[in-house]
């Protein structure tokens, strides 16, 4: 017989009541700790952004897995107790999407009423929708091409052989999208797919599922050439980058190489023109890899205060200072001393964040009016007010060295508020980045420069595809059935938002 885990409740009234308390207790202290973890969850991740510190994230996810066991054991003591409601503090639930399917069960009462025999007849229905998962599966297609002949010329007439996206490969375009999707978007590595693969009887050892990321890679070239010219073409472009162990095979070691990421966005800003991002790797951090991305970009490029930058500005490209790195400074001096010099540094710098927040989406002049009225006087205070601290505060301390970060950028720092194309900070190309964070963390290196030139190439199609709100599988499935045999010199057709658009892809490409 199974056994019923759970134990049976007394039959004396005092001591149920003694364990409803008991139970609403633990209820209350999981629910304010779970209100503790997720303030300082939000906390540890604000920090971890922009530093490079695995002992950091280690600690997030730690608390990000207390938090799921807390929320899970609350789930069950609210069970305990029926009158106690233990996701009141959660987010209403959204209404299921319209786009997936629906199976209809119908629960259908049999024969009269029950109660006196009499014919039943409708009155309405009640109806409710549970989401329910049906687990992927892979299906063999066969193309069956059959041979004809010509009973008067005997010529023989067959369907030439569909292309491949590999020449002589078993996956399909669907099959290599998601095995593409799920190492650079969902950030499963290839020996970790080929595990699941095993699982449902498919032998795809980790060497094929790298020939064919390879083998992608070098179709997708031309694509991420396009799409390379579409983002270096913008007036402004947001760039970061970030470290990436790299295998150093020679030395039994990793390396350490870089992904630069340089954005091109200006919806907040107005513009209609699609957001798209590019990716390049570079075996090392110097300048001269920034240099020879940027060669063909004119204009403002906003990034942090990164010397290799420093060589590129001039005539061609202005620089534009980024206030999020500013506010890091201040934020993490008084987080350790509770400064009231960062407490109001970081007062006077939210209210310039307030009236960005109020005009986004305004177009450009829009916004360089607003901010010349508004912005421009708190702007001239602030820096009043951080010379006149510099001269008070200790020359060695860490408080001294962010305003002195400021003061030494001002003129970058301040370029927003006279363009209304420009943005208060370069958390644009931070968030892009993101994406290289959360993989970096699941693939421990890259396997070879090679392999970083391949996540470079598959990081900028897939954040591209998510920046227009377009599902990166969808997208990549239908771009390998068709790149082998495009015209090289429409490729630009192929772009995610030109695909999107041409119609009858909307619903397919649909996020």
């Amino acid at each position: 017989m199974p056994i019923d885990p759970t134990p049976p409740l007394p039959d004396d009234v005092e001591a149920l009541k003694q364990l409803v308390l008991e139970q609403r207790a633990k209820l209350a202290a999981n629910t304010l700790e779970i209100d503790q973890l997720k303030l300082l969850i939000a906390k540890l991740r604000r920090l971890q952004f922009g530093r490079s510190s695995e002992k950091l994230a280690r600690e997030i996810d730690q608390l990000e897995l207390r938090l799921e066991e807390l929320q899970t054991t609350q789930a069950q003591v609210s069970m305990v107790e029926p009158g106690v409601d233990a996701t009141a503090e959660r987010p209403s639930r959204k209404p299921l999407p319209e786009h997936l399917p629906r199976e209809q069960v119908i629960h259908q009462p049999c024969g009269d009423c029950p109660g006196c025999g009499g014919p039943l007849r409708r009155l309405g229905e009640d109806i409710s929708e549970v989401l329910d998962y049906v687990p992927a599966q892979f299906k063999v297609v066969r193309h069956v091409r059959p041979k004809l002949s010509c009973g008067r010329c005997q010529r023989i007439v067959q369907i030439a052989a569909p292309s491949r996206p590999i020449a002589r490969g078993l996956a399909s375009p669907g099959l290599l999208a998601h095995v593409m999707v799920s190492k650079y978007a969902d950030h499963l590595p290839l020996y970790r797919q080929a595990q699941i693969y095993a699982r449902q009887g498919i032998e795809l050892d980790r060497s094929i599922l790298a020939d064919w990321v390879g083998g992608c890679s070098r179709l997708l070239a031309p694509l991420v050439e396009a799409l390379g010219r579409y983002v270096l073409a913008a007036e402004k472009l947001h760039a970061d980058d970030t470290p990436v162990p790299v295998l150093d095979p020679g030395r039994g070691t990793t390396r350490t190489g870089r992904l630069w990421t340089y954005v091109r966005d200006d919806c907040a800003s107005g513009s209609t023109d699609p957001p798209a991002v590019l990716f390049r790797y570079s075996p090392d951090r110097k300048g001269e890899h920034a240099q020879a991305h940027l060669t063909r970009f004119s204009g403002v490029l906003q990034a942090d205060a990164y010397a290799g930058f420093d060589r590129l500005y001039g005539d061609r490209i202005r620089e534009a200072g980024c206030w999020a790195h500013v506010r890091r400074k201040f934020y993490d001096f008084h987080a350790a001393t509770h400064s009231p010099v960062a407490a109001e540094a970081l007062r006077r710098i939210a209210a310039l964040y307030a009236i960005e927040a109020e005009i986004r989406g305004q177009p450009a002049a829009t916004r360089a009016s607003v901010r010349a009225m508004r912005s421009g006087p708190l702007l001239i205070e602030l820096q009043g007010w951080l010379e006149a601290q510099l001269a008070r505060v200790s020359k060695k301390s860490e408080l001294a060295v962010a305003i002195r970060y400021a003061l030494s950028r001002w003129t970058a720092l301040t370029r927003y508020r006279d363009d209304g194309r420009l943005e208060i900070d370069n958390n644009a190309a931070e968030r892009a980045l993101r994406a290289v964070a959360l993989g970096r963390k699941n693939y421990l290196f890259a396997g070879s420069d090679a392999g970083g030139e391949h996540a470079a190439a598959l990081y900028s199609l897939i954040g591209t595809a998510k920046l227009n709100g377009i599902d990166p599988e969808a997208y990549l499935r239908q771009i390998l059935e068709c790149i082998a045999e495009h015209p090289i010199n429409r490729i630009a057709e192929l772009l995610p938002w030109a695909l999107a658009a041409q119609s009858g892809n909307e619903d397919r490409l649909a996020a």
